[in-house]
Formats: structure tokens, C-alpha cells, sequence
């Protein structure tokens, strides 16, 4: 079986960990050895931004690590038994930006990116090089090679309006100033890095991850290819709510969706993807057991959400290859 799966950060990164649990690869192999399924994440590259004089992939990062066995299990990004010396003589310097912080393993990582980037690598080989490492047991693709980063259009605790990079949006100010709008730079000239069409029209299934349908999975969706190759691919798509009884699985979609205008709510959310049969990229969609939701064209199914662990988030993952026909 061929899967494919749309992801962000943290909750996507756990999401593909019951993928892979099902399917008993990477960490979960077989004991045989013998791979008889395939995945691949095509992850946002959105949250991308350049800090430091690095190139920091948070949501690549965080995927590669957790697949491989190496993220900080209490945090759930960064590096496992990380340390933060260099962040502190940043800081000794006065150097911007002082609220976000690069573990030094961490950095590692970010040193060895920016030099294959400057010397002319594509992020797409850059992240294969990377997971040579890690081993993470799931080909991870960039949505694209491009340039196509989110910025958020606030006014500042000062009173001014302007344009920031998601991260500062997110880590600087926890999304807690007023907010305007959502704008991807970039997007419109960028298209789908090698492979990730291919691996959406040549899926079994594809799969949405419950990660935040704005800034996530949004992200993607802007890039050239990819929402065309969603609308046309003979495989079912399938997406998952990453909302529960009104509330976000994790982090801050809510107030995401809430800049958009769209309800933080299962149905909502179904409704702002959209049906195939329409103009839109579903064509079924997966809700918490104790969430409701009808929408046109698009066949709603419940079970559990709640990604507790790996063994748990595979009968999610089943639930959905049930929905698309599927079975194990």
C-alpha cells in the first residue's frame, strides 16, 4: 500500500508515528525486515525562516526527528537531551531575534542545511541528505523547493500595522495581538518540489493530517500543483478533524481559523476543505466520536482523535483507510 499524507509539525509528526505503527515501519518495523508499504509525508514548508544567518525547517525538523527517534519527547519539537549554550552567548551578544531560541543540536542541524543550500542544493535533496541520518522509516518531501513562507498581517502591542513572519507571530507573541490576515509569500510563484505530485496521484490513499488547516495544511495548498493534483488523483483523500468539541488537538488553530472566519469546529473545518465533488480537495472526513458534522459531497465518519500514542493514533489511521475502502 502507497500512502501519502499532508502534514505540519507536532501533530502531524505524531500522526505519521501511527501511520507507521499500522504499517509497522520505521520504529514499528517488521522484525522481517521486508518494507510491503510505502510513505510519504509531504510536509509544510511554511513556518520556513531564515534566523541567524541559518535556514530553519521547523515542521521537516520536527517530522525527521520524531520518525527517527530523536525528538525531545517532553516538548515534542527540538532535539532529545538538547542543550542551549549557544542560545545563551546569542544572547550574551544581544543578538536579534532574543525570543527564539536554537538548541545546539539543534543547530547542527541548521548549519548542515544552510551549507548545502548555498551551495546550490534544493531543499528536497537537502532533506533527503538529512534523513540519510535519521532513518526515519517515511520519505519525507518539502511541499516545495521554493520559497513560500507565511506571514501575518498584525497591528503591534505599539498600535502599528505591519507584516511579520509566522514565527515571530507564533512564538513572539503567541498569537495573542490583533490579527488581520494570513499571507503567503511567495506562494504564487512557487511550485511542487520533486515528487510530491507524484506521490499524491500515485497514492492509494492520501491522507490529511490533523494538523492546522490554515497555517499547515493552508500552506500547502498554495503551492502550485499540489491542490490540483489533490482534485485529480485516483485515490480517495481523506482528512482528519484537528478539532475536538471546539477545541484544537494542539496548538492554535483556533485562533487561526478565527482570522479567516471560519467556526473552530469539526464541521467548519470539513466545509472550509471542501468536497471533491465540488471544488474542493475531500472525500471523506474523519471526526472525534463525540463531534457532529454533514457536508455536501463528502462522506463524515467517527471515531477517536485523540492522539495519545502511536498504538491509539493507528486506529485512526485505520479508521480513515476504512473510510477509502481499505482494509489491513
Amino acid at each position: 500500500m502507497k500512502v501519502t499524507v499532508l502534514v505540519g509539525g507536532v501533530g502531524g509528526a505524531r500522526f505519521l508515528l501511527g501511520v507507521q505503527h499500522l504499517l509497522r515501519l520505521g520504529q514499528f518495523a517488521d522484525p522481517s525486515g521486508t518494507p510491503v508499504h510505502e510513505v510519504t509525508a509531504v510536509v509544510n514548508v511554511g513556518d520556513d525562516a531564515w534566523m541567524f544567518g541559518v535556514r530553519i525547517c521547523p515542521d521537516l525538523d520536527t517530522c525527521m526527528y520524531t520518525l527517527g527517534g530523536g525528538i525531545d519527547p517532553e516538548r515534542g519539537w527540538g532535539h532529545r537531551d538538547e542543550t542551549w549554550h549557544a542560545k545563551e552567548e546569542l544572547a550574551a551578544y544581544g543578538v536579534q531575534p532574543d525570543w527564539f531560541g536554537l538548541g545546539d543540536r539543534d543547530l547542527a542541524t541548521h548549519l548542515v542545511r544552510t551549507q548545502m543550500l548555498r551551495a546550490g542544493y534544493p531543499l528536497s535533496q537537502v532533506t533527503e541528505a538529512l534523513c540519510a541520518r535519521w532513518q526515519p522509516g517515511a520519505t519525507l518531501l518539502p511541499a516545495s523547493d521554493d520559497r513560500s513562507e507565511t506571514h501575518v498581517v498584525i497591528t503591534d502591542p505599539d498600535g502599528e500595522r505591519k507584516a511579520i513572519h509566522f514565527q515571530e507571530w507564533w512564538v513572539r507573541y503567541r498569537a495573542k495581538v490583533q490579527t488581520h490576515s494570513f499571507a503567503f509569500v511567495g506562494s504564487d510563484k512557487a511550485t511542487a518540489a520533486p515528487g510530491v505530485v507524484e506521490a499524491i496521484t500515485g497514492a492509494d490513499v492520501v491522507l490529511v493530517a490533523p494538523s492546522n488547516p490554515v497555517v499547515s495544511i493552508g500552506s500547502i495548498l498554495t503551492v502550485g500543483g499540489i491542490r490540483a493534483a489533490l482534485r485529480s488523483t485516483p485515490a480517495p483523500v481523506i482528512g482528519y478533524s484537528p478539532i475536538i468539541a471546539g477545541k484544537p488537538l494542539r496548538g492554535m488553530a483556533d485562533e487561526c481559523l478565527s482570522v479567516i472566519g471560519v467556526e473552530s469546529s469539526s464541521e467548519a473545518v470539513g466545509r472550509h476543505y471542501g468536497a471533491r465533488s465540488g471544488v474542493g480537495i475531500l472525500d471523506g472526513w474523519l471526526i472525534d466520536q463525540g463531534d457532529s458534522a454533514q457536508i455536501d459531497g463528502v462522506t463524515v465518519t467517527q471515531a477517536p482523535l485523540l492522539m495519545s500514542e502511536p498504538a491509539v493514533t493507528a486506529e485512526m489511521v485505520r479508521a480513515g483507510l476504512n473510510l477509502a475502502g481499505l482494509t489491513l
